[in-house]
């Protein structure tokens, strides 16, 4: 099995704008940095190579970050050392405060790639009923 997961934020400006400028120009080499992560599968990315302009409701200030890892370690150690670490510290920069579940993971098959309304549906689900294995987060991965 492997894991997908999906990541979403509330901008506080539009993304070319200038609170943003900053958080754009971190984009290509983080990304960079997760496909040659050990672990990486597969992220989902417009031609431009990133997935700023994808949306998954009629919010314009809404971004997302779909990806898939082959393990919860491969993908917590890309999102929790390097330079994602000190992207994602700066993120009250560019973010709102989430209020309710951002992200989400869950297992999908080896080989297979998941699409983006299974994966707003995932996050849905894990904000209604909470985790199970259906939808979780990494603490739930870690009292399993």
């Amino acid at each position: 099995m492997h894991l997908a997961q999906l990541n979403v934020a509330r901008m506080l400006g539009p993304i070319d704008g200038e609170i943003m400028r900053p958080f754009v120009e971190l984009l290509a080499p983080v990304n960079a940095i997760a496909e040659a992560s050990k672990g990486f599968v597969w992220r989902d990315q417009t031609p431009a190579g990133d997935n700023t302009a994808v949306k998954v409701n009629d919010d314009p200030m809404l971004i997302v970050n779909f990806s898939v890892w082959e393990s919860p370690a491969d993908l917590e150690v890309f999102v929790y050392q390097g330079l994602h670490k000190s992207t994602l510290s700066r993120r009250k920069e560019w973010f709102e405060l989430p209020k309710i579940s951002h992200y989400v993971l869950w297992w999908i098959q080896e080989g297979s790639i998941p699409a983006l309304p299974e994966a707003v549906e995932r996050l849905e689900y894990l904000r209604t009923n909470g985790e199970s294995d259906h939808a979780f987060t990494f603490r739930f991965l870690k009292r399993g």
